[in-house]
Protein backbone atom coordinates (compact mmCIF):
# COMPACT_ATOMS: atom_id res chain seq x y z
CA UNK A 1 0.00 0.00 0.00
CA UNK A 2 2.68 2.65 0.83
CA UNK A 3 4.71 1.60 -2.39
CA UNK A 4 3.75 -0.23 -5.67
CA UNK A 5 0.08 0.11 -4.50
CA UNK A 6 -0.48 4.19 -3.93
CA UNK A 7 1.07 4.21 -7.38
CA UNK A 8 -1.69 2.46 -9.04
CA UNK A 9 -3.39 5.09 -10.99
CA UNK A 10 -7.03 4.18 -10.60
CA UNK A 11 -8.81 3.62 -7.74
CA UNK A 12 -10.69 1.25 -8.12
CA UNK A 13 -8.12 -1.22 -9.28
CA UNK A 14 -5.89 -0.25 -5.92
CA UNK A 15 -8.76 -1.27 -4.11
CA UNK A 16 -9.84 -4.33 -5.63
CA UNK A 17 -5.88 -5.28 -5.28
CA UNK A 18 -5.67 -4.43 -1.77
CA UNK A 19 -8.61 -6.58 -1.00
CA UNK A 20 -7.02 -8.98 -3.20
CA UNK A 21 -4.23 -9.08 -0.91
CA UNK A 22 -6.26 -8.42 2.52
CA UNK A 23 -7.85 -11.84 1.79
CA UNK A 24 -5.08 -13.98 0.50
CA UNK A 25 -3.36 -12.96 3.44
CA UNK A 26 -5.53 -15.17 5.63
CA UNK A 27 -8.46 -12.43 6.58
CA UNK A 28 -12.51 -13.81 6.13
CA UNK A 29 -13.37 -10.54 4.23
CA UNK A 30 -16.35 -11.46 1.51
CA UNK A 31 -17.32 -7.87 1.04
CA UNK A 32 -15.14 -4.38 1.80
CA UNK A 33 -16.60 -1.07 1.56
CA UNK A 34 -14.70 2.51 1.52
CA UNK A 35 -16.25 5.65 1.55
CA UNK A 36 -15.33 9.31 1.17
CA UNK A 37 -16.75 12.56 1.46
CA UNK A 38 -15.56 14.99 -1.31
CA UNK A 39 -16.19 18.75 -2.39
CA UNK A 40 -18.40 18.38 -5.28
CA UNK A 41 -21.18 20.80 -5.62
CA UNK A 42 -23.64 17.56 -6.81
CA UNK A 43 -21.77 14.74 -4.88
CA UNK A 44 -21.93 13.99 -1.26
CA UNK A 45 -19.27 11.48 -1.27
CA UNK A 46 -17.63 8.50 -3.57
CA UNK A 47 -17.59 4.82 -2.40
CA UNK A 48 -15.95 1.91 -3.82
CA UNK A 49 -17.66 -2.06 -2.80
CA UNK A 50 -15.43 -5.01 -3.21
CA UNK A 51 -17.58 -8.93 -3.22
CA UNK A 52 -15.50 -11.48 -2.85
CA UNK A 53 -17.41 -13.50 -5.57
CA UNK A 54 -17.21 -10.42 -8.35
CA UNK A 55 -13.84 -9.36 -10.26
CA UNK A 56 -12.74 -5.77 -9.67
CA UNK A 57 -14.68 -3.09 -7.08
CA UNK A 58 -17.88 -0.88 -7.72
CA UNK A 59 -17.96 3.07 -7.41
CA UNK A 60 -20.77 4.16 -6.22
CA UNK A 61 -21.66 7.99 -5.92
CA UNK A 62 -24.05 9.39 -3.35
CA UNK A 63 -25.77 12.95 -4.75
CA UNK A 64 -26.19 15.26 -2.30
CA UNK A 65 -30.28 14.75 -2.42
CA UNK A 66 -29.30 10.86 -1.97
CA UNK A 67 -27.26 11.94 1.37
CA UNK A 68 -30.58 13.29 2.89
CA UNK A 69 -32.04 9.55 2.79
CA UNK A 70 -32.39 7.35 5.80
CA UNK A 71 -30.74 4.88 3.97
CA UNK A 72 -27.56 7.14 3.48
CA UNK A 73 -28.14 9.20 7.00
CA UNK A 74 -28.56 5.83 9.07
CA UNK A 75 -25.71 4.00 7.78
CA UNK A 76 -23.35 2.17 10.23
CA UNK A 77 -20.34 3.63 7.21
CA UNK A 78 -22.04 6.94 8.02
CA UNK A 79 -22.30 6.06 11.88
CA UNK A 80 -18.69 5.27 12.18
CA UNK A 81 -17.70 8.09 9.73
CA UNK A 82 -19.84 11.14 12.28
CA UNK A 83 -18.80 9.44 15.18
CA UNK A 84 -15.34 7.84 14.83
CA UNK A 85 -15.94 5.55 16.68
CA UNK A 86 -15.84 2.01 15.26
CA UNK A 87 -18.57 -0.35 14.99
CA UNK A 88 -19.38 -3.93 15.25
CA UNK A 89 -22.05 -6.36 14.48
CA UNK A 90 -21.24 -10.08 15.49
CA UNK A 91 -24.55 -11.04 13.01
CA UNK A 92 -24.34 -15.14 13.77
CA UNK A 93 -25.05 -13.61 17.71
CA UNK A 94 -29.05 -13.99 18.45
CA UNK A 95 -28.49 -10.99 20.66
CA UNK A 96 -26.69 -8.99 18.11
CA UNK A 97 -28.63 -5.68 17.86
CA UNK A 98 -29.70 -5.00 14.44
CA UNK A 99 -29.97 -1.22 14.61
CA UNK A 100 -29.20 -0.43 11.47
CA UNK A 101 -31.70 -1.92 8.11
CA UNK A 102 -28.49 -2.87 6.19
CA UNK A 103 -27.67 -5.58 8.86
CA UNK A 104 -30.47 -7.75 8.22
CA UNK A 105 -29.66 -7.74 4.58
CA UNK A 106 -26.15 -8.61 5.31
CA UNK A 107 -27.28 -11.58 8.06
CA UNK A 108 -29.63 -12.61 5.08
CA UNK A 109 -26.93 -13.58 2.84
CA UNK A 110 -24.81 -15.23 4.94
CA UNK A 111 -22.42 -12.79 6.64
CA UNK A 112 -21.60 -13.23 10.16
CA UNK A 113 -19.86 -10.41 11.69
CA UNK A 114 -18.99 -6.61 10.64
CA UNK A 115 -16.88 -4.03 11.09
CA UNK A 116 -16.59 -0.22 10.53
CA UNK A 117 -13.56 1.79 10.87
CA UNK A 118 -13.47 5.56 10.59
CA UNK A 119 -10.52 6.96 9.42
CA UNK A 120 -9.12 10.55 10.47
CA UNK A 121 -7.90 12.54 8.32
CA UNK A 122 -5.32 15.49 9.52
CA UNK A 123 -8.22 18.02 9.03
CA UNK A 124 -10.20 15.83 11.87
CA UNK A 125 -12.68 14.79 9.68
CA UNK A 126 -12.97 10.35 9.06
CA UNK A 127 -13.38 8.58 6.02
CA UNK A 128 -14.80 4.88 6.51
CA UNK A 129 -13.91 1.15 6.13
CA UNK A 130 -15.87 -1.50 6.55
CA UNK A 131 -15.54 -5.14 6.29
CA UNK A 132 -18.11 -8.20 6.08
CA UNK A 133 -17.41 -11.85 6.83
CA UNK A 134 -19.02 -14.95 6.69
CA UNK A 135 -16.88 -17.32 7.98
CA UNK A 136 -18.24 -18.96 10.81
CA UNK A 137 -17.06 -17.28 14.73
CA UNK A 138 -16.60 -14.01 11.84
CA UNK A 139 -13.37 -11.93 12.87
CA UNK A 140 -10.87 -13.23 15.35
CA UNK A 141 -9.51 -10.77 17.93
CA UNK A 142 -6.19 -10.71 15.06
CA UNK A 143 -8.14 -9.98 12.23
CA UNK A 144 -9.69 -7.19 13.71
CA UNK A 145 -6.42 -6.14 15.05
CA UNK A 146 -4.79 -6.58 11.54
CA UNK A 147 -7.80 -4.57 9.84
CA UNK A 148 -7.48 -1.90 11.96
CA UNK A 149 -3.98 -1.28 11.08
CA UNK A 150 -4.96 -1.31 7.43
CA UNK A 151 -7.25 0.81 7.90
CA UNK A 152 -4.60 3.56 9.75
CA UNK A 153 -2.65 3.00 6.75
CA UNK A 154 -4.83 3.31 4.23
CA UNK A 155 -6.24 6.43 5.96
CA UNK A 156 -2.72 8.24 4.88
CA UNK A 157 -3.41 7.20 1.05
CA UNK A 158 -7.08 7.95 0.72
CA UNK A 159 -6.36 11.50 2.29
CA UNK A 160 -3.92 12.06 -0.46
CA UNK A 161 -6.09 10.60 -3.25
CA UNK A 162 -9.07 12.55 -1.66
CA UNK A 163 -6.93 15.79 -1.81
CA UNK A 164 -6.19 15.18 -5.47
CA UNK A 165 -9.55 14.75 -6.44
CA UNK A 166 -10.73 17.68 -4.34
CA UNK A 167 -8.20 19.79 -6.43
CA UNK A 168 -9.30 18.75 -10.06
CA UNK A 169 -12.92 19.18 -9.04
CA UNK A 170 -12.72 22.61 -8.11
CA UNK A 171 -10.40 23.09 -10.55
CA UNK A 172 -12.81 22.10 -13.16
CA UNK A 173 -15.83 23.98 -11.16
CA UNK A 174 -14.57 27.26 -11.32
CA UNK A 175 -12.18 27.87 -14.19
CA UNK A 176 -13.56 24.65 -16.41
CA UNK A 177 -12.14 21.57 -17.28
CA UNK A 178 -9.77 22.00 -20.18
CA UNK A 179 -8.19 25.25 -17.84
CA UNK A 180 -8.18 23.48 -14.41
CA UNK A 181 -6.11 20.53 -16.49
CA UNK A 182 -3.26 22.83 -17.23
CA UNK A 183 -3.39 24.53 -13.75
CA UNK A 184 -2.92 21.28 -12.47
CA UNK A 185 -0.13 20.64 -14.66
CA UNK A 186 1.89 23.87 -13.57
CA UNK A 187 1.08 26.36 -16.32
CA UNK A 188 0.62 28.97 -13.06
CA UNK A 189 3.33 31.61 -13.94
CA UNK A 190 1.93 34.80 -14.41
CA UNK A 191 2.26 35.83 -18.08
CA UNK A 192 2.61 32.37 -18.70
CA UNK A 193 0.06 32.72 -22.30
CA UNK A 194 -0.11 31.38 -25.43
CA UNK A 195 -1.45 31.96 -28.80
CA UNK A 196 -4.78 29.75 -29.84
CA UNK A 197 -7.12 29.99 -32.43
CA UNK A 198 -10.87 29.82 -31.16
CA UNK A 199 -14.16 30.49 -31.66
CA UNK A 200 -15.23 33.06 -28.97
CA UNK A 201 -18.70 32.92 -27.24
CA UNK A 202 -19.78 35.72 -25.58
CA UNK A 203 -23.70 36.03 -23.97
CA UNK A 204 -25.15 38.31 -21.96
CA UNK A 205 -28.83 39.14 -20.35
CA UNK A 206 -31.01 42.24 -21.70
CA UNK A 207 -32.52 44.52 -18.89
CA UNK A 208 -30.83 42.43 -16.34
CA UNK A 209 -30.21 45.72 -13.79
CA UNK A 210 -33.56 46.62 -14.10
CA UNK A 211 -34.92 42.89 -13.26
CA UNK A 212 -32.29 42.96 -10.39
CA UNK A 213 -33.57 46.03 -8.80
CA UNK A 214 -37.08 45.11 -9.65
CA UNK A 215 -37.08 41.50 -7.80
CA UNK A 216 -36.49 40.16 -5.06
CA UNK A 217 -33.05 38.59 -4.27
CA UNK A 218 -33.81 34.95 -4.47
CA UNK A 219 -35.89 35.20 -7.86
CA UNK A 220 -32.89 37.28 -9.13
CA UNK A 221 -30.60 34.05 -8.28
CA UNK A 222 -32.96 31.90 -9.98
CA UNK A 223 -32.88 33.75 -13.11
CA UNK A 224 -29.02 33.76 -13.12
CA UNK A 225 -28.70 29.82 -12.45
CA UNK A 226 -31.49 29.09 -15.32
CA UNK A 227 -29.61 31.65 -17.32
CA UNK A 228 -26.17 29.95 -16.47
CA UNK A 229 -27.22 26.27 -16.50
CA UNK A 230 -28.47 26.44 -20.23
CA UNK A 231 -25.62 28.03 -21.79
CA UNK A 232 -22.94 26.38 -19.80
CA UNK A 233 -24.92 22.47 -20.80
CA UNK A 234 -24.64 23.48 -24.56
CA UNK A 235 -21.00 25.19 -24.79
CA UNK A 236 -19.53 21.66 -22.83
CA UNK A 237 -22.02 19.73 -24.64
CA UNK A 238 -20.26 20.72 -28.00
CA UNK A 239 -16.98 20.62 -26.84
CA UNK A 240 -16.57 24.43 -25.78
CA UNK A 241 -15.20 25.27 -22.23
CA UNK A 242 -16.71 28.19 -20.18
CA UNK A 243 -14.30 30.70 -18.97
CA UNK A 244 -16.35 32.74 -16.61
CA UNK A 245 -19.13 33.99 -15.50
CA UNK A 246 -19.26 38.28 -15.81
CA UNK A 247 -21.84 39.81 -14.25
CA UNK A 248 -25.17 38.22 -15.91
CA UNK A 249 -22.63 37.83 -19.07
CA UNK A 250 -20.40 34.38 -20.35
CA UNK A 251 -17.67 33.90 -21.93
CA UNK A 252 -16.43 30.93 -23.44
CA UNK A 253 -14.27 29.43 -25.86
CA UNK A 254 -14.13 26.53 -28.77
CA UNK A 255 -10.28 25.86 -28.85
CA UNK A 256 -9.36 24.51 -32.64
CA UNK A 257 -6.06 21.92 -31.42
CA UNK A 258 -7.94 18.86 -32.71
CA UNK A 259 -10.71 20.06 -34.79
CA UNK A 260 -10.19 22.26 -37.84
CA UNK A 261 -11.76 25.79 -37.21
CA UNK A 262 -14.88 24.80 -39.22
CA UNK A 263 -15.48 22.29 -36.89
CA UNK A 264 -15.31 24.52 -33.98
CA UNK A 265 -17.04 27.13 -35.86
CA UNK A 266 -19.86 24.46 -36.07
CA UNK A 267 -20.26 23.23 -33.09
CA UNK A 268 -20.24 26.71 -32.04
CA UNK A 269 -23.29 27.70 -33.74
CA UNK A 270 -24.85 24.56 -32.53
CA UNK A 271 -24.32 25.16 -29.12
CA UNK A 272 -25.35 28.89 -29.44
CA UNK A 273 -28.77 26.98 -31.22
CA UNK A 274 -28.99 24.53 -28.63
CA UNK A 275 -29.00 27.81 -25.60
CA UNK A 276 -31.41 29.58 -27.68
CA UNK A 277 -34.44 26.46 -27.72
CA UNK A 278 -33.80 25.80 -24.36
CA UNK A 279 -34.10 29.09 -22.84
CA UNK A 280 -37.38 29.01 -25.01
CA UNK A 281 -38.50 26.31 -23.04
CA UNK A 282 -37.39 27.60 -20.05
CA UNK A 283 -39.09 31.16 -20.41
CA UNK A 284 -42.52 29.21 -21.40
CA UNK A 285 -42.39 27.39 -17.82
CA UNK A 286 -41.31 30.64 -16.15
CA UNK A 287 -44.10 32.65 -17.69
CA UNK A 288 -46.38 29.95 -16.44
CA UNK A 289 -45.14 30.32 -12.91
CA UNK A 290 -45.12 33.62 -12.98
CA UNK A 291 -41.56 35.15 -13.08
CA UNK A 292 -39.57 36.79 -15.50
CA UNK A 293 -38.23 35.58 -18.46
CA UNK A 294 -34.81 35.62 -20.46
CA UNK A 295 -34.11 38.01 -23.16
CA UNK A 296 -30.94 37.93 -24.14
CA UNK A 297 -28.02 38.22 -27.14
CA UNK A 298 -25.38 35.80 -27.95
CA UNK A 299 -22.27 36.38 -30.57
CA UNK A 300 -19.44 34.50 -31.91
CA UNK A 301 -16.47 35.32 -33.43
CA UNK A 302 -13.24 33.68 -34.05
CA UNK A 303 -9.83 34.91 -34.49
CA UNK A 304 -6.63 34.47 -32.03
CA UNK A 305 -6.43 34.99 -29.00
CA UNK A 306 -3.74 34.83 -26.60
CA UNK A 307 -5.32 31.90 -23.53
CA UNK A 308 -3.26 32.27 -20.00
CA UNK A 309 -2.58 33.48 -16.80
CA UNK A 310 -2.92 37.52 -16.11
CA UNK A 311 -3.38 39.74 -12.86
CA UNK A 312 -1.38 40.50 -9.78
CA UNK A 313 1.72 37.88 -8.65
CA UNK A 314 -0.86 36.16 -6.09
CA UNK A 315 -4.45 36.21 -7.49
CA UNK A 316 -4.40 34.80 -11.20
CA UNK A 317 -7.01 34.80 -13.43
CA UNK A 318 -6.61 32.18 -16.15
CA UNK A 319 -8.62 33.98 -19.46
CA UNK A 320 -7.89 34.77 -23.26
CA UNK A 321 -7.39 38.65 -24.23
CA UNK A 322 -6.82 39.82 -27.40
CA UNK A 323 -9.13 42.02 -30.19
CA UNK A 324 -10.80 38.67 -31.34
CA UNK A 325 -12.46 38.73 -27.51
CA UNK A 326 -13.13 42.45 -27.64
CA UNK A 327 -14.73 42.02 -31.47
CA UNK A 328 -16.94 39.54 -29.66
CA UNK A 329 -18.40 41.58 -26.76
CA UNK A 330 -19.16 44.66 -29.38
CA UNK A 331 -20.88 41.96 -31.29
CA UNK A 332 -22.97 40.95 -28.55
CA UNK A 333 -23.85 44.45 -27.83
CA UNK A 334 -24.88 45.04 -31.32
CA UNK A 335 -27.18 42.10 -30.38
CA UNK A 336 -28.86 43.32 -28.25
CA UNK A 337 -29.19 46.29 -30.14
CA UNK A 338 -30.44 45.21 -33.38
CA UNK A 339 -33.08 43.07 -30.78
CA UNK A 340 -30.99 39.81 -32.47
CA UNK A 341 -30.38 36.97 -30.27
CA UNK A 342 -27.67 35.42 -31.93
CA UNK A 343 -25.06 37.87 -34.33
CA UNK A 344 -21.95 36.34 -35.67
CA UNK A 345 -18.74 37.92 -37.13
CA UNK A 346 -18.65 37.79 -41.21
CA UNK A 347 -15.43 35.86 -40.77
CA UNK A 348 -17.24 33.43 -38.17
CA UNK A 349 -20.13 32.97 -40.65
CA UNK A 350 -17.35 32.03 -43.73
CA UNK A 351 -16.11 29.66 -41.45
CA UNK A 352 -19.09 27.62 -40.94
CA UNK A 353 -20.39 27.60 -44.51
CA UNK A 354 -23.68 27.42 -42.49
CA UNK A 355 -26.69 29.37 -43.95
CA UNK A 356 -26.52 32.61 -41.30
CA UNK A 357 -28.63 36.26 -43.07
CA UNK A 358 -26.82 39.18 -43.22
CA UNK A 359 -27.94 41.77 -41.11
CA UNK A 360 -25.76 43.96 -42.97
CA UNK A 361 -22.70 46.49 -42.06
CA UNK A 362 -22.60 48.04 -38.95
CA UNK A 363 -20.21 50.13 -36.69
CA UNK A 364 -18.72 48.43 -33.49
CA UNK A 365 -16.89 50.78 -31.10
CA UNK A 366 -13.27 50.71 -31.29
CA UNK A 367 -13.46 49.05 -34.58
CA UNK A 368 -13.15 51.84 -37.56
CA UNK A 369 -14.71 50.41 -40.32
CA UNK A 370 -18.50 49.21 -40.46
CA UNK A 371 -18.36 45.50 -40.01
CA UNK A 372 -20.81 43.17 -41.78
CA UNK A 373 -22.72 41.18 -39.29
CA UNK A 374 -25.10 37.98 -39.62
CA UNK A 375 -27.37 36.18 -37.46
CA UNK A 376 -30.78 33.52 -37.51
CA UNK A 377 -33.00 34.70 -40.23
CA UNK A 378 -35.61 35.36 -37.16
CA UNK A 379 -35.31 37.82 -35.25
CA UNK A 380 -35.63 37.62 -31.01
Amino acid sequence: MLHEGRLIPRTREFGAQMCERILAAGFPIARAFCGVDTLHPLIKGTAYVWRRDAPGAERLIASLAASQSDEFRLSPPRHAQVTGQQLRRRLEDPACPMDFAVLHDFSAAGGTDYLALPMRQSDGTNSVITFLSDRAGGFGDGDIAGLTEIAEVLAVIVELQSARSTARTLLDTYVGRRTGGRVLSGAIVRGAVEDIEAVILYADLRGFTELSEALPRDDVLALLNDWFEILTGAVTGEGGEVLKFIGDGLLAIFPAEAATTRERAAAALRAAQAAIAAIDRRNREREVAGAPVMRFAIALHLGEVAYGNIGAPDRLDFTVIGAAVNHANRLERLGAGLDHRLVTSAAFAAATGEGLASLGHHQLRGVREAQEVFGLESPA
